[in-house]
């Protein structure tokens, strides 16, 4: 669970209910408005399954969960287990690691140190671990791109239900009294769309990309620690190589 992502959203979401009911809760029942809401959530997902093939569409609502509980594991944690498997492979041998394959939870690690348990060439290992890095690194922005378009299409949704009730209303002119009620009720059609866009859509294709980011140099990480343990390297050397991927602050605690 990402603390962070749950916090953003509990305080904007806070800060935004709060700004709607501060000339009282029953100001709150102005901001509710069906037809607004079908046609700008309705209407933007509509346009999702217009704009991308079905597979990723289905996808969407993994996407959307590993925004808020997908979290990768520190990779100050990952080297100290590369590491460990190294000084295995010293002390006993590449097949000594096969009773560690079980306490590996990560696919994509348990599926690299099989391959090297296997005696796969490295070169064959690499090739295979970055094609599926590449493979995952396209599902991601796959999922960026639909996130992005949701906040995109939005707000553009939220001027059409805008423009619909503006039309309803000056079609009906004739009772003054209903016209202030049918600019109110034109203008939340906006509302739900620049919020949605600003609060919700676009924060998770940027959470997302950062997610990315960092499942792509874990990766990275683990192909360089296996396949320089396969290549039988000092481990003293090979913990300077993969402390290259940590930040300067976190060297030094390596």
């Amino acid at each position: 669970m990402d603390r962070a992502t749950f916090l953003g959203y509990g305080l904007g979401f806070f800060l935004v209910v709060w700004s709607m009911a501060h000339s009282g809760i029953a100001g709150l029942a102005l901001f509710v408005h069906g037809p607004a809401a079908a046609v700008v959530f309705g209407g933007s997902f509509a346009a999702i399954l217009i704009h991308f093939p079905m597979s990723d569409v289905k996808g969407l609502f993994k996407v959307i969960l590993k925004v808020f509980f997908h979290k990768e594991p520190p990779q100050k944690d990952q080297i100290e287990k590369i590491m460990e498997y190294a000084l295995i492979a010293r002390k006993d041998g590449i097949l000594g690691l096969e009773s560690k394959v079980a306490e590996v939870h990560d696919p994509f690690f348990k599926k690299g140190l099989q391959l090297v348990i296997d005696g796969m060439p490295p070169e064959r290992v690499r090739d295979i671990l970055e094609i599926e890095m590449d493979v995952e690194k396209q599902r991601h922005t796959n999922g960026k791109r639909m996130l992005e378009q949701l906040g995109a299409f939005a707000p553009a949704f939220g001027m059409v239900e805008t423009l619909i009730a503006l039309v309803q209303m000056l079609s009906n002119l004739s009772d003054p009294s209903k016209i202030g009620a049918g600019m109110a009720g034109a203008l939340v059609g906006t509302f739900y769309g620049a919020f949605a866009a600003n609060m919700m859509f676009l924060p998770m294709a940027g959470k997302l990309d950062v997610r990315a980011k960092e499942e792509h140099r874990l990766r990275e990480l683990i192909i360089e620690g296996l396949t320089a343990i396969q290549a039988g390297e000092k481990p003293q050397p090979l913990k300077e190589k993969l402390s290259s991927f940590l930040a300067p602050g976190e060297r030094a605690a390596a």
